[in-house]
C-alpha cells in the first residue's frame, strides 16, 4: 500500500514537472513569437515610413552655399568657388553657352552675376534647387536655376543655368497662320518623337532608368496630346521657363496642351543630342542639349528637376535656354 502511494506520488511529481516544463517552453515560444511580431512591426514601419524630410536648417545651408558661390564669383576667388563645386559642375549662361568647371573657374569675374532677388529653395532628397532672379554678367534680368547636391556632407553646386524669359504679363502669341501650321505639320512628320524611342544615354542604375522612362512617357504624352497622361507626371509646384516666353505653371502648361489637342496642332519636339543625369535619393537632375536629329549644333539647353513621390517620378521644373 505504502509502495503504491509512493509510486503514485512519483508519477504525480513527474507530471507536475512535465507540466512546468511545457509551460516554460510555451512561455519561451510566446516570447519569441512576440519578439518576431514586434520586429516585423518595426520593419514594416520603416518600410512604409514617408520619404525622409530635409533635416532642420538644410534650407539655410543650401542658401548659404549658393550665396557663398555668388560672392566667390564676384570676388574672383577661384579657391573659394572650387570648394563649392561638384566635380561634374557646368554653367549655362543666358545665351545657352555651356561653361565646364575648369572654364568656369578660369573666368569667374567675367561670369559673375549681381546679388539675386526673390530667392527660393526646394530640397528633394539629397538634391536642392535654388531659384530666383539676378542681373547677369551681360546685364540682363535673368531667371536662374542653381542645382545643388549633398556630397560628403556638404552642399555642392552641380549645375547653374540662366534664362531670360518674357515678362509674366507679356502678351501671348496669336494663332499660327495656315502656312505656319502646315510647316509645323511637316516638321512633326519628319522629326517624329525621337525621345520616345531612344535616349543617347546609358543608365547606371534602376533609379536612373525610372527617371528616363518617365521622361519618355512625358514626351510621348506631349507628342500624342494626351493631357491626362502628361498631368500625371507633373508635380504641383512645376513651372516651365523658356527664353523669350512667359513662365508657365503646371495649370498653364496643361491648358496649352489641351488647346493644342482641341485645335489639332501637331507637336514639334527637339531630340536629345547629349544628356547627363544624376539621382540623389528622391531627387534627380537632368541636363540635356536638344536639337534637330543628326545635327551637331543643339538648338537649346534644358535643365529638368525630378522628384519621387509615392514611388512615382514627377517633373518639378524645366528651364529651356535657346542658343544664340
Amino acid at each position: 500500500m505504502l509502495e503504491s502511494d509512493h509510486q503514485r506520488s512519483r508519477v504525480r511529481r513527474r507530471r507536475e514537472a512535465g507540466d512546468q516544463g511545457m509551460r516554460r517552453i510555451a512561455r519561451r515560444a510566446t516570447r519569441r513569437l512576440w519578439l518576431g511580431v514586434l520586429a516585423a512591426c518595426v520593419l514594416s514601419a520603416i518600410r512604409t515610413a514617408p520619404n525622409a524630410q530635409p533635416a532642420p536648417g538644410e534650407d539655410d545651408a543650401v542658401l548659404a552655399a549658393d550665396a557663398a558661390l555668388g560672392g566667390a564669383m564676384r570676388a574672383g576667388d577661384k579657391s573659394a568657388a572650387r570648394r563649392l563645386l561638384s566635380l561634374e559642375f557646368t554653367y549655362i549662361d543666358e545665351d545657352g553657352k555651356l561653361h565646364a568647371r575648369k572654364e568656369f573657374l578660369g573666368g569667374l569675374a567675367g561670369l559673375a552675376p549681381a546679388a539675386p532677388s526673390y530667392v527660393a529653395v526646394k530640397i528633394y532628397g539629397l538634391l536642392a534647387m535654388v531659384t530666383g532672379h539676378r542681373k547677369s554678367a551681360q546685364g540682363s534680368d535673368a531667371f536662374f536655376l542653381d542645382i545643388f547636391a549633398k556630397e560628403k556632407r556638404a552642399w555642392r553646386a552641380l549645375a547653374m543655368q540662366d534664362v531670360v524669359p518674357a515678362a509674366a504679363d507679356a502678351s501671348q502669341p496669336g494663332a499660327e497662320s495656315a502656312e505656319a501650321l502646315h510647316l509645323r505639320s511637316e516638321l512633326s512628320k519628319i522629326l517624329g518623337c525621337k525621345n520616345c524611342e531612344t535616349i543617347p544615354y546609358r543608365v547606371r542604375s534602376p533609379a536612373e532608368q525610372d527617371v528616363v522612362t518617365t521622361f519618355q512617357v512625358v514626351e510621348k504624352a506631349i507628342f500624342d496630346r494626351d493631357v491626362d497622361e502628361y498631368a500625371r507626371h507633373i508635380a504641383g509646384e512645376f513651372v516651365h521657363y523658356e527664353s523669350d516666353v512667359p513662365p508657365l505653371p503646371r495649370a498653364g502648361r496643361i491648358a496649352v496642351l489641351e488647346q493644342a489637342k482641341q485645335r489639332k496642332i501637331p507637336a514639334v519636339l527637339p531630340a536629345i543630342q547629349t544628356m547627363r543625369l544624376w539621382v540623389y535619393g528622391d531627387g534627380a537632375a537632368m541636363i540635356s542639349a536638344e536639337g534637330v536629329p543628326d545635327e551637331v549644333t543643339p538648338l537649346l539647353r534644358v535643365a529638368r528637376i525630378w522628384v519621387r513621390r509615392n514611388g512615382q517620378w514627377q517633373m518639378a521644373i524645366s528651364v529651356l535656354t535657346n542658343l544664340k
